[in-house]
């Protein structure tokens, strides 16, 4: 995965260099996000912020490596009934994570009425800058910071993965679009469990000048 974001990299400035046309933009939006293999779960909302650099290949492709700010994480519910081994009633566990990615994609632009819908596809490599755990029981809430290393870590730092997005892009510049990320990093520090891994569906306008 680090070896094709370098290599992507390499692509863009290099097209960067020989291009006139290169692009700036910035885009901003909600994040519904879940955690693979967890059961109970719901999305839990979130937002993302980015900015990027649209390197032309031509009027059709283009080239994007950018930095963002992404918020994702996970919701459980679950109802406990009476007489089960723990006190009856409702749980909700919220997981909720801040990370700084680098996105590459690839973008390929359809003429479409005054502007161009385009479609997207690249890698991304994140690391998460902090986290909070907030359990709601029966008994009490309780809130818990994230630890990302020692001898109680309970979740990895580092996040790679493929995003995938369609959009549309007006003659001046103003977008929408619709993405996925597909996380492909474990994030759980423990071995022995299933992994989890980021799922997050995002919805955001911007503006490309």
């Amino acid at each position: 995965m680090r070896t094709l974001l370098f290599s992507l990299t390499l692509a863009a400035l290099s097209i960067g260099a020989t291009q006139a046309q290169t692009t700036y933009g910035t885009k901003t939006g909600i994040n519904l996000a879940k955690v693979s293999n967890l059961d109970h779960q719901k999305f839990n909302p979130s937002y993302f912020v980015t900015g990027f650099v649209d390197f032309p290949f031509s009027n059709q492709f283009s080239i994007q490596p950018g930095i963002s700010l992404q918020g994702k994480g996970s919701t459980v519910e679950t109802t406990v009934k009476p007489g089960d081994a723990s006190p009856a009633g409702d749980y909700k566990s919220t997981l909720n994570t801040m990370s700084v990615e680098a996105p590459i994609n690839a973008i390929y632009y359809i003429p479409t009425g005054s502007g161009k819908t385009f479609l997207s596809a690249g890698p991304y490599l994140g690391y998460t800058i902090s986290g909070k755990v907030k359990d709601s029981r029966p008994d009490g809430k309780e809130t818990r910071d994230i630890s990302f290393s020692g001898s109680d870590k309970n979740m990895n730092r580092l996040d790679a993965g493929l995003n995938f997005g369609v959009g549309y892009k007006l003659s001046n510049g103003f977008l929408i679009q619709a993405g996925y990320g597909l996380g492909l990093n474990d994030l759980n520090a423990s071995k022995s469990s299933k992994a989890n891994s980021n799922r997050t569906l995002n919805f955001g306008i911007g503006f490309q000048w």
